[in-house]
């Protein structure tokens, strides 16, 4: 990389962190060009539209670094992990850690959502939920999880890792929220809860 491509790499991540900064702390509103030039001391709002030409473009640049970054903490922590029922743990972990450490980036894409900043955020979203459905699938054919429906289970799990960022910002302790998700995970992908249901209740044969 030469010097410029330095520089020219180096501002947009500038304009990238105030701008996840000013959405955290003031709002989308706030958070216009004039505002990210003053707090990013730049010298012209033209400093910012040679990397973006709008305001919806600044702002899916920064939904997608969340979404990024947060599946790179993920696939860092899962790295090397094969059970099944560890990785569905370690998942769960990973993500409500990273929504505890980067509430600022939290915050950013809450207001760009709540305000349809990103309207191709659900791609995002579907492929988070594949990937979870690919793990209860998978988790299925190991038999370590008991027959259930993936899509479900994933859209379930994705809904609840979410839901912790409005605990957290309210005091909850991550890691109490955590537990409590791995816990509810586990009972409720137990390969022993098939068993208990058969026995329960035994199939009926026909009379001959």
């Amino acid at each position: 990389m030469t010097g410029r491509e330095a520089a020219t790499t180096a501002r947009r991540e500038q304009i990238i962190r105030t701008t996840i900064a000013l959405l955290a702390e003031r709002g989308y509103q706030a958070t216009t060009f004039e505002a990210i030039c003053r707090a990013a001391e730049l010298s012209s709002k033209r400093l910012i539209t040679y990397h973006f030409s709008s305001k919806d473009e600044l702002f899916a640049a920064v939904a997608e670094r969340v979404a990024a970054d947060s599946e790179t903490h993920v696939q860092a922590a899962i790295a090397g992990v094969d059970d099944a029922r560890e990785l569905l743990t370690t998942v769960i972990r990973a993500n409500v850690m990273f929504i505890a450490d980067h509430a600022p980036q939290m915050e950013a894409l809450r207001q760009i959502l709540l305000n349809g900043g990103m309207s191709d955020w659900r791609r995002y979203h579907v492929d988070s939920q594949d990937r979870l459905a690919r793990l209860f699938a998978e988790g299925q054919d190991a038999g370590a999880f008991r027959r259930c429906d993936p899509r479900v289970m994933a859209a379930a799990l994705r809904a609840s890792i979410d839901s912790t960022a409005a605990l957290i910002s309210d005091g909850v302790d991550p890691r109490r929220c955590a537990d409590e998700l791995v816990t509810l995970f586990d009972l409720g992908t137990n390969p022993h809860h098939d068993r208990r249901t058969e026995d329960a209740h035994p199939t009926r044969r026909e009379s001959p």
